[in-house]
């Protein structure tokens, strides 16, 4: 649709009002996660066909460790990770 000399724009129906008028409402860090996340649903990457690589026994086996090593609570803790990694203050 062209307004007039302006740049076109899309119709605006009331569910892309309602998206204008909530962006409106958030604050700097959260516009910014909220043009990310579109940025990452409107990639054409986003929605591309994923190959399956068919799991090794050997895989499937490793996996099933790392679950039980979980499950049994000797997972390393986030906050651990970005410690290591000098992530944190």
């Amino acid at each position: 649709m062209w307004c007039g000399g302006k740049l076109p724009v899309m119709a605006q129906g009331p569910d892309k009002q309602q998206a204008h008028e909530l962006l409106e409402q958030l604050d700097a860090g959260q516009l910014a996660a909220v043009v990310h996340l579109l940025q990452v649903m409107t990639d054409p990457l986003a929605s591309a066909a994923v190959e399956e690589e068919e799991i090794t026994p050997e895989t499937a086996a490793a996996i099933e460790r790392a679950r039980a090593s979980l499950a049994r609570g000797e997972g390393i803790a986030h906050q651990d990770v970005l410690r290591e990694f000098g992530l944190t203050k």
